[in-house]
């Protein structure tokens, strides 16, 4: 079973790709797993630029398949912010926490309707010999006007699905069968096949 170095250490991440991804034919792994001791800047405006850019510097180290996900929470009153930067919205070092708190003082006192917002994952799949893959899912929802649930990690207490309870409140098996992670992978997965 050929590895796929996932281009990140977010163990949340590993976790909940690993899960969506029962049966793939590769064996996933962390940077940290496949001794890659690295920090990637992600320095491009998009979702797209910055999920090439982890994937071409893992494949540049390792000669090995790279997947990089790329995601983030896009809220339309606040004209699509934090985007990119929505794991470091309150500054570094990241923290889930201060990002909520500092996400909830921004709409603060705006209204639960204008509050649409959709998280965004962008995974690309580079293999050494250059042929890309790239997948873009979406969800979307609203901004609770307070954390909700203890599950999930990021804004998933503060984000909403159908207006019936946030991404905190719901079990991973629940959440994985819709979030925005989920729909990239799908996308990724039919793409594979045709590739």
């Amino acid at each position: 079973m050929e590895s796929v170095i996932l281009a990140s250490n977010n163990k949340h991440k590993l976790k909940e790709i690993q899960e969506i991804l029962k049966g793939f034919e590769y064996n996933l792994v962390t940077m940290e797993a496949a001794g890659l001791h690295m920090d990637i800047e992600e320095t491009g405006t998009t979702f797209e630029e910055n999920s090439l850019i982890k994937a071409e510097a893992v494949v540049k180290a390792s000669g090995h398949i790279a997947i990089a996900d790329d995601s983030g929470l896009e809220v339309d009153y606040l004209k699509g912010q934090p985007g990119v930067y929505s794991a470091r919205y309150a500054g570094e070092p990241c923290d889930d926490q201060a990002n909520n708190k500092k996400l909830l003082s921004a709409l603060d006192g705006v209204k639960y309707e204008d509050r649409k917002a959709k998280f965004v994952s962008v995974i690309t799949m580079l293999f050494p010999d250059g042929k890309k893959i790239v997948a873009r899912g979406e969800v979307n929802g609203h901004i609770s006007e307070k954390l909700q649930g203890e599950g999930g990690f990021g804004y998933d207490p503060l984000f909403i699905y159908d207006n019936k309870q946030s991404f905190g409140q719901m079990n991973p098996e629940e959440k994985n069968k819709i979030s925005h992670r989920h729909n990239s992978l799908l996308i990724l997965k039919e793409r594979l096949k045709n590739a």
